[in-house]
């Protein structure tokens, strides 16, 4: 099912102070860009960090096949029923101790 950690979001005041502290302090580089939000590509490696303004709940995004089919499977620890989102689907289930649990696909493709 989990894929891989596909972002982990930072939220920033101002999208392009963030940009150019990521980018000078770690390397990273715009991948894309939207009204809210910026991707910064990490060295070696196709998971993202998200810089962004929006006010998010959950800041780690894990990477699955398919969203739907993953929160049918584990009905009893949806926090949050799949949702749309500009690459795929969302959806937000619970461990057992409480903790969220954010899973994302890429149906739709990437930015």
């Amino acid at each position: 099912m989990l894929r891989k950690i596909d972002c982990v979001m930072v939220r920033v005041d101002d999208l392009d102070a963030g940009v150019a502290f990521y980018a000078e302090a770690l390397g990273l580089r715009p991948l894309w860009r939207d009204e809210t939000s910026v991707g910064m590509a990490m060295p070696e490696t196709d998971a993202e960090i998200v810089l962004h303004t929006t006010d998010l709940e959950y800041s780690t995004h894990y990477l699955v096949d398919d969203v739907r089919a993953a929160a049918q499977k584990w009905q009893h620890a949806i926090r949050t029923a799949p949702f749309e989102i500009a690459i795929g689907w969302c959806a937000v289930l619970d461990d057992p101790f409480g903790n969220p649990i954010c899973i994302l696909d890429m149906t739709k493709g990437q930015r």
